[in-house]
Protein backbone atom coordinates (compact mmCIF):
# COMPACT_ATOMS: atom_id res chain seq x y z
CA UNK A 1 0.00 0.00 0.00
CA UNK A 2 1.60 3.16 -1.18
CA UNK A 3 1.21 6.18 1.08
CA UNK A 4 1.66 9.54 -0.59
CA UNK A 5 1.75 12.52 1.71
CA UNK A 6 0.70 16.07 0.88
CA UNK A 7 3.59 17.06 3.19
CA UNK A 8 6.53 14.96 1.92
CA UNK A 9 9.23 17.18 3.47
CA UNK A 10 7.54 17.63 6.84
CA UNK A 11 8.78 15.78 9.92
CA UNK A 12 6.92 16.54 13.14
CA UNK A 13 9.82 15.11 15.17
CA UNK A 14 12.02 18.01 14.06
CA UNK A 15 10.02 20.17 16.49
CA UNK A 16 10.37 17.89 19.50
CA UNK A 17 12.80 20.28 21.21
CA UNK A 18 9.78 22.57 21.67
CA UNK A 19 7.88 19.98 23.73
CA UNK A 20 8.14 19.48 27.46
CA UNK A 21 10.22 16.42 28.53
CA UNK A 22 7.22 14.23 29.39
CA UNK A 23 5.55 14.87 26.03
CA UNK A 24 8.83 14.30 24.19
CA UNK A 25 9.32 10.93 25.90
CA UNK A 26 5.70 9.89 25.31
CA UNK A 27 5.87 10.65 21.58
CA UNK A 28 9.34 9.13 21.11
CA UNK A 29 8.21 5.92 22.80
CA UNK A 30 5.67 5.49 20.00
CA UNK A 31 8.56 5.02 17.57
CA UNK A 32 9.98 2.06 19.51
CA UNK A 33 7.87 -1.07 19.73
CA UNK A 34 8.80 -4.12 21.75
CA UNK A 35 6.56 -6.95 20.58
CA UNK A 36 5.61 -8.01 24.10
CA UNK A 37 1.91 -8.47 24.84
CA UNK A 38 0.11 -8.40 28.17
CA UNK A 39 -3.36 -9.38 26.96
CA UNK A 40 -3.11 -10.71 23.42
CA UNK A 41 -2.02 -14.20 22.50
CA UNK A 42 0.44 -14.41 19.61
CA UNK A 43 -2.19 -15.75 17.21
CA UNK A 44 -4.58 -12.95 18.20
CA UNK A 45 -1.85 -10.38 17.59
CA UNK A 46 -1.22 -11.79 14.11
CA UNK A 47 -4.92 -11.69 13.28
CA UNK A 48 -4.96 -8.07 14.44
CA UNK A 49 -1.88 -7.31 12.32
CA UNK A 50 -3.75 -8.37 9.18
CA UNK A 51 -7.03 -6.82 10.36
CA UNK A 52 -5.53 -3.43 11.25
CA UNK A 53 -3.41 -3.29 8.09
CA UNK A 54 -6.59 -3.76 6.09
CA UNK A 55 -8.61 -1.39 8.25
CA UNK A 56 -6.03 1.43 8.05
CA UNK A 57 -5.00 0.58 4.46
CA UNK A 58 -1.40 0.54 5.62
CA UNK A 59 0.95 -2.42 5.91
CA UNK A 60 4.04 -0.64 7.27
CA UNK A 61 5.32 -2.96 9.96
CA UNK A 62 6.47 -0.47 12.56
CA UNK A 63 3.24 1.53 12.47
CA UNK A 64 0.93 -1.49 12.59
CA UNK A 65 3.03 -3.01 15.39
CA UNK A 66 2.48 0.17 17.39
CA UNK A 67 -1.26 -0.09 16.70
CA UNK A 68 -1.32 -3.69 17.96
CA UNK A 69 0.63 -2.79 21.10
CA UNK A 70 -1.74 0.11 21.77
CA UNK A 71 -4.72 -2.23 21.46
CA UNK A 72 -2.99 -4.75 23.74
CA UNK A 73 -2.32 -2.08 26.35
CA UNK A 74 -5.91 -0.80 26.20
CA UNK A 75 -7.32 -4.30 26.58
CA UNK A 76 -4.95 -5.22 29.41
CA UNK A 77 -6.03 -2.12 31.35
CA UNK A 78 -9.68 -2.93 30.72
CA UNK A 79 -10.78 0.70 30.86
CA UNK A 80 -13.43 2.14 28.54
CA UNK A 81 -15.38 5.35 28.68
CA UNK A 82 -18.72 3.99 27.51
CA UNK A 83 -20.43 0.77 26.49
CA UNK A 84 -23.93 0.06 25.24
CA UNK A 85 -26.17 -2.22 27.32
CA UNK A 86 -25.74 -5.88 26.44
CA UNK A 87 -22.28 -5.40 24.91
CA UNK A 88 -19.46 -7.23 26.71
CA UNK A 89 -16.49 -5.25 28.08
CA UNK A 90 -13.85 -4.59 25.43
CA UNK A 91 -11.40 -7.33 26.52
CA UNK A 92 -14.15 -9.98 26.40
CA UNK A 93 -15.65 -8.58 23.18
CA UNK A 94 -12.34 -8.59 21.32
CA UNK A 95 -11.39 -12.04 22.57
CA UNK A 96 -14.66 -13.74 21.60
CA UNK A 97 -14.63 -11.87 18.29
CA UNK A 98 -11.10 -12.99 17.44
CA UNK A 99 -11.94 -16.55 18.50
CA UNK A 100 -14.95 -16.56 16.18
CA UNK A 101 -12.85 -15.05 13.37
CA UNK A 102 -10.19 -17.72 13.75
CA UNK A 103 -12.65 -20.61 13.96
CA UNK A 104 -14.72 -19.42 11.01
CA UNK A 105 -11.67 -18.93 8.75
CA UNK A 106 -10.34 -22.38 9.57
CA UNK A 107 -13.74 -23.98 9.07
CA UNK A 108 -14.56 -22.20 5.78
CA UNK A 109 -11.08 -21.81 4.24
CA UNK A 110 -8.91 -24.24 6.25
CA UNK A 111 -6.57 -21.37 7.02
CA UNK A 112 -6.12 -18.53 9.45
CA UNK A 113 -7.31 -14.99 8.71
CA UNK A 114 -3.78 -13.62 8.37
CA UNK A 115 -2.93 -16.23 5.70
CA UNK A 116 -5.91 -15.44 3.47
CA UNK A 117 -5.72 -13.30 0.34
CA UNK A 118 -6.44 -9.59 0.66
CA UNK A 119 -9.79 -9.75 -1.15
CA UNK A 120 -10.96 -12.62 1.06
CA UNK A 121 -9.93 -10.75 4.21
CA UNK A 122 -11.79 -7.68 3.03
CA UNK A 123 -14.91 -9.70 2.26
CA UNK A 124 -14.86 -11.25 5.74
CA UNK A 125 -14.32 -7.88 7.41
CA UNK A 126 -17.17 -6.26 5.48
CA UNK A 127 -19.51 -9.11 6.43
CA UNK A 128 -18.64 -8.78 10.11
CA UNK A 129 -19.09 -4.99 9.99
CA UNK A 130 -22.73 -5.47 9.00
CA UNK A 131 -23.39 -8.40 11.35
CA UNK A 132 -23.36 -11.02 8.58
CA UNK A 133 -20.29 -13.07 9.53
CA UNK A 134 -20.49 -16.75 8.63
CA UNK A 135 -20.98 -19.48 9.59
CA UNK A 136 -23.76 -17.95 11.69
CA UNK A 137 -23.53 -20.51 14.50
CA UNK A 138 -19.96 -19.44 15.25
CA UNK A 139 -20.91 -15.76 15.38
CA UNK A 140 -24.23 -15.96 17.26
CA UNK A 141 -22.58 -15.16 20.62
CA UNK A 142 -20.63 -12.20 19.19
CA UNK A 143 -22.18 -8.75 18.64
CA UNK A 144 -20.36 -8.43 15.33
CA UNK A 145 -20.98 -4.78 14.60
CA UNK A 146 -19.84 -3.81 18.10
CA UNK A 147 -16.73 -5.97 17.65
CA UNK A 148 -15.94 -4.25 14.35
CA UNK A 149 -16.57 -0.74 15.69
CA UNK A 150 -14.49 -1.32 18.85
CA UNK A 151 -11.52 -2.49 16.79
CA UNK A 152 -12.02 0.41 14.40
CA UNK A 153 -11.94 2.89 17.29
CA UNK A 154 -8.89 1.31 18.94
CA UNK A 155 -6.97 1.03 15.65
CA UNK A 156 -7.78 4.55 14.49
CA UNK A 157 -6.86 6.23 17.79
CA UNK A 158 -3.50 4.43 17.74
CA UNK A 159 -2.79 4.92 14.04
CA UNK A 160 -3.45 8.66 14.13
CA UNK A 161 -1.30 9.11 17.22
CA UNK A 162 1.83 7.75 15.50
CA UNK A 163 4.39 10.48 14.68
CA UNK A 164 4.99 9.24 11.13
CA UNK A 165 1.29 9.52 10.40
CA UNK A 166 1.23 12.96 12.02
CA UNK A 167 3.91 14.07 9.56
CA UNK A 168 2.03 12.61 6.60
CA UNK A 169 -1.22 14.40 7.43
CA UNK A 170 0.56 17.63 8.34
CA UNK A 171 -0.32 17.57 12.03
CA UNK A 172 2.10 19.68 14.05
CA UNK A 173 2.03 17.53 17.17
CA UNK A 174 1.61 18.90 20.68
CA UNK A 175 1.37 22.69 20.63
CA UNK A 176 2.21 23.03 24.33
CA UNK A 177 4.17 24.97 25.49
CA UNK A 178 4.90 26.73 22.20
CA UNK A 179 1.29 27.46 21.26
CA UNK A 180 -0.11 29.01 18.10
CA UNK A 181 0.32 32.65 17.11
CA UNK A 182 -1.50 32.97 13.78
CA UNK A 183 -5.12 32.18 14.49
CA UNK A 184 -6.93 33.30 11.32
CA UNK A 185 -8.17 30.72 8.76
CA UNK A 186 -5.57 29.93 6.14
CA UNK A 187 -2.65 31.35 8.13
CA UNK A 188 0.12 29.03 9.27
CA UNK A 189 2.76 29.49 11.90
CA UNK A 190 6.29 29.09 10.49
CA UNK A 191 6.70 25.67 12.12
CA UNK A 192 3.48 24.19 10.71
CA UNK A 193 3.40 21.81 7.74
CA UNK A 194 2.97 23.28 4.28
CA UNK A 195 1.46 21.22 1.45
CA UNK A 196 3.92 20.21 -1.27
CA UNK A 197 2.30 22.57 -3.78
CA UNK A 198 3.05 25.47 -1.40
CA UNK A 199 6.41 24.36 -0.01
Amino acid sequence: MNKESHYPTYDVMAAQHEWDPNTRKLVNDRLHTGGDYRFLKVTEAEMLRAWCSLLMDDDRGEIIQYVIEHIDQSLSQGTESERKPGIPPSPALIRIGLDALDESCQLLYTDRFFHLAYDRQRQIMESISTGDGTPHELWKQVPQEAFFLRLLMLAAEAYYSHPRVWSEIGYGGPAYPRGYVRMHPGQLDPWEAKPKYEA
